[in-house]
């Protein structure tokens, strides 16, 4: 009898520190995305207090649908609807490229491809995550710019082209690795069964698999919005960095090279600060509400 209580008082004392180890580590991870949803709350509070001031004195029409920017004139202009349309299609023609490449190269190193090829393929994939946006752009500006002036015989091949076809490169990896992590955990007992029913395995990758993973292949997706969205470096060094209202074949400004390229040499408090604020706010919240739209859109997927 003094065995088992002892044994009960030891099972007892585990038990309630295996518990206090618990609550522990659910309240670190509490506290570090707290942390992580303030840290949005203060980036946004503070864009707000930054670019309001300058809508105010521009007015909001002026502003977003204006179409001429110079910020250094003597009457100087603050119309931003070229920066949009460009970050619109610049975004729109990455993904509309860059997606199907990735998604096609997901399925066939998660499910066609031997090991060897694979390692091979996840290696370079891997090695283009790694390369830094000003490599992208340095190699755009050398080698895809003066190819675009050839093929095309424009004038500058710095535009809009050049840009799309850089994002579209730089959001590869993304959409690449997160697509075959969803594929590789779709349970092989899908695949044997629809195998069993006589589909083929083209079949069973494209209407069994694919499905399965639909939400990682998602969110693959939204990863690359994001990413083509928020690029700057790369972008200015292969479009131009004009704001002219865009253009296959002409240099544009997107919403981010906006921000940076004149930010260095604005004046603190100046109407031009301002308004850079302004767009990065415009920028922010035209992240948001992407990501709040695909969001939308995957839940009511899962509804169904």
């Amino acid at each position: 009898m003094s065995f088992d209580t002892n044994a009960k008082k030891g099972v007892i004392i585990t038990m309630k520190k295996n518990r206090l180890f618990e609550n522990i580590v659910h309240g670190i991870f509490l506290i570090l995305g707290l942390i992580t949803v303030g840290c949005v709350l203060l980036i946004t509070v503070y864009l707000i207090i930054s670019g309001i001031p300058a809508i105010k004195e521009i007015g909001l029409f002026n502003f977003l649908f204006g179409k001429e920017w110079a910020s250094t004139a003597a009457e100087p202009k603050y119309g931003i609807l070229p920066f949009i349309l460009t970050s619109v299609y610049g975004t729109a023609g990455a993904i509309v490229i860059g997606v199907p490449i990735g998604f096609f190269t997901a399925v066939y190193l998660s499910k066609v491809a031997n090991k060897k090829v694979r390692a091979v393929i996840e290696a370079a994939v891997n090695l283009l995550a790694g390369i830094p946006s000003v490599v992208y752009g340095l190699v755009g500006m050398l080698v895809l710019v003066p190819v675009i002036r050839e093929i095309f015989n424009v004038p500058d091949g710095a535009s809009l082209l050049a840009a799309i076809i850089v994002l579209a490169i730089m959001i590869l990896p993304n959409i690449i690795k997160v697509s075959i992590t969803a594929l590789d955990a779709v349970p092989k007992e899908y695949e044997y069964a629809s195998l069993a029913l006589g589909a083929t395995p083209t079949e069973t990758f494209f209407k069994v698999s694919v499905p399965a993973a639909k939400s990682g292949i998602a969110a693959a997706v939204v990863l690359g919005v994001g990413r083509a969205i928020g690029e700057a470096m790369a972008v200015m060094m292969v479009a131009g960095n004009v704001a002219n209202m865009p253009s296959l074949f002409e240099s544009v400004r997107f919403l981010t090279t906006a921000v940076a390229s004149e930010m260095a040499y604005s004046s603190p408090g100046s109407l031009q600060r301002n308004a850079l604020f302004s767009i990065a706010l415009v920028l922010f919240l035209f992240i948001m509400l992407t990501g709040a739209t695909l969001n939308f859109f995957l839940k009511r997927d899962k509804e169904k």
